[in-house]
C-alpha cells in the first residue's frame, strides 16, 4: 500500500494512570514494554503496587490530546492543563513527586494532536521525529504530534429502486444510426419524421428563418374552469354597457344642463299685493 492510500493516524483522546490490564479502561491500550525492552512498570520497587500509563483513539468523547506534560509537584499547573486520570486496584496510588497532565482540546477546533505516546528507559536514547514530553521514575516520555483535521463526511450512495430509475424528465433520445450506413431512399422516409418536418416547416419563421422548438404545452387545448365562467360572463356584460357610454364634450354639458333662471327672475319681480287696514273679514 502506498503512502497516499494509508490511512490517516488517529489522535491520542485520553491517558490515565493504570494497575493493570484488569483495571485499564475499555478502548484504552497499555503501554507494558518501554522501547529499549524494560518493563514499562512506574513502581520500581518503590511501592508494592504496580501502575502502567494507558491511552484512547476512541474520538466519542469529542476530546483530543494536543499537548501531554511531566511536572513536578512544585511546580503550577499549567493554564488549560488537567491531570490525567487514575484507574487502579484499591488502596493502590501513584507517585506523586511527578504528575502528568494533558491539554485537551475539542475534536472539531483541533489542527495540532498527539498522536503517539511511548516510554524509553532513562538513558540517552533517542526516539526521531518524537518530542520528549518529561521524565518520571526512571521512565522518559515522548510524544509524537502532527497536523489532524477531521474528514469530510462522505455521501452515502443511495439504493434506487427499479420503478425511480425508470423514471426520466427526458424524451426517450431516437437510436442512433451508424455513421457508415446508407442514406434512407427518399420514398422511405418514417411517418414521425415526415410530421415533424411538417410541423416544423409550418413554425418556420420567415424573418428570421429561426425553427421554433417543441414545448410542453404543446396540442394542449385551453379551456377555463367552470368557476370563471359565470365571473367571465359578468365581465363581458360590463364591458357592453361601458362601451355604449357617449362621451360628451364640455359644450354638449353646458347646452345640456344650461338653465337661464328667468322664472326665479319673474318671481323676485312681482310685487306682494297690499292688504288694506279698512277692510274686514
Amino acid at each position: 500500500m502506498s503512502l497516499m492510500e494509508s490511512p490517516p493516524v488517529r489522535p491520542i483522546t485520553a491517558v490515565a494512570w493504570s494497575s493493570n490490564t484488569s483495571t485499564c479502561p475499555r478502548d484504552f491500550t497499555l503501554i507494558s514494554i518501554a522501547e529499549d525492552g524494560a518493563p514499562a512498570n512506574f513502581s520500581r520497587g518503590i511501592m508494592k503496587s504496580s501502575y502502567f500509563l494507558c491511552y484512547s483513539k476512541e474520538t466519542s468523547g469529542g476530546l483530543v490530546v494536543c499537548d501531554i506534560q511531566v511536572i513536578s509537584d512544585k511546580e503550577p499547573l499549567p493554564h488549560g492543563y488537567c491531570y490525567i486520570p487514575e484507574h487502579m486496584e484499591p488502596k493502590a496510588s501513584v507517585f506523586k513527586k511527578k504528575r502528568v497532565c494533558v491539554y485537551l482540546v475539542p475534536l472539531a477546533s483541533v489542527h495540532t494532536a498527539v498522536l503517539d505516546l511511548r516510554l524509553t528507559a532513562k538513558s540517552r536514547m533517542m526516539l526521531q521525529h518524537y518530542t520528549c514530553a518529561g521524565d518520571m521514575n526512571g521512565y522518559v516520555l515522548w510524544c509524537k504530534k502532527g497536523p489532524f483535521r477531521i474528514p469530510a463526511p462522505q455521501a452515502k450512495p443511495r439504493s434506487l429502486s427499479l420503478d425511480v430509475q425508470q423514471l426520466s424528465l427526458d424524451p426517450p433520445a431516437l437510436p442512433l444510426r451508424p455513421s457508415n450506413a446508407p442514406p434512407l431512399p427518399p420514398g422511405k422516409i418514417s411517418r414521425r419524421r415526415g410530421t415533424l418536418q411538417s410541423d416544423a416547416s409550418v413554425e418556420k419563421d420567415g424573418d428570421s428563418g429561426h425553427i421554433y422548438g417543441y414545448t410542453a404545452i404543446d396540442g394542449v387545448p385551453f379551456s377555463l374552469h367552470p368557476r370563471f365562467e359565470t365571473q367571465a360572463g359578468n365581465m363581458n356584460s360590463t364591458n357592453t354597457q361601458l362601451t355604449n357610454i357617449r362621451i360628451k364634450s364640455v359644450q354638449d354639458i353646458e347646452n345640456e344642463y344650461n338653465y337661464p333662471f328667468t322664472v326665479e327672475e319673474t318671481t323676485a319681480r312681482r310685487t306682494r299685493p297690499s292688504l288694506s287696514t279698512g277692510s274686514t273679514s
